[in-house]
């Protein structure tokens, strides 16, 4: 079985979930820059991969399954099973904002859960992508509010910005492809 795992968060996590099943996961553990390594007695491959990728290579064949967090399932979607919620890196996709009259530019990495978002809620918003701090993007000016992903707000805080409103939980979901 090839699992196809996000790197980051979620790929500690699910190691960590893995070991509680049984597995031996050393080689996740010490890694180094591998990509692919082979886990309990090699019945398991590791592939670790940005999110969006873990979703193709399900989508294609070349993995069994993945790991990804639903906002990346919500912002590129895709044809695969959606099998079970594991329950952990639980976040919310935030905004910061006051509801205004003035068209307001949100700045996001998930331009179409935004854009989703705003339109349900009859709101014509300009979205700027933006691929990195996307914190960063109303304190230069760039933007009235984000769009973003929210773990324990920490980073919100130091950057003098606020949750204002969820816009939905997040957590890592297993998919398989069909």
């Amino acid at each position: 079985i090839r699992i196809a795992l996000t790197k980051g968060r979620l790929e500690s996590k699910t190691i960590d979930m893995l070991e509680r099943l049984g597995y031996d996961c050393t080689n996740a553990r010490k890694k180094g820059r591998k990509l692919i390594m082979p886990i309990g007695n090699g019945e398991i491959e590791v592939v670790l991969a940005k999110a969006a990728d873990v979703v193709t290579y399900v989508e294609s064949g070349v993995c069994d399954m993945g790991v990804v967090g639903k906002d990346t399932i919500m912002e590129k979607g895709g044809t695969f099973y959606e099998v079970a919620d594991l329950g952990f890196g639980s976040m919310a996709l935030t905004k910061r904002s006051l509801y205004c009259f003035h068209n307001l530019t949100i700045a996001s990495k998930y331009v179409n859960v935004a854009k989703n978002f705003f339109e349900q809620k009859s709101m014509d918003v300009d979205i700027v992508k933006i691929e990195g701090s996307v914190e960063l993007a109303p304190v230069l000016g760039l933007a009235d509010a984000i769009v973003d992903i929210v773990e324990t707000g920490t980073t919100l805080k130091e950057n003098g910005l606020v949750v204002a409103e969820d816009v939905c939980p997040v957590s890592a979901r297993l998919i398989v492809n069909i």
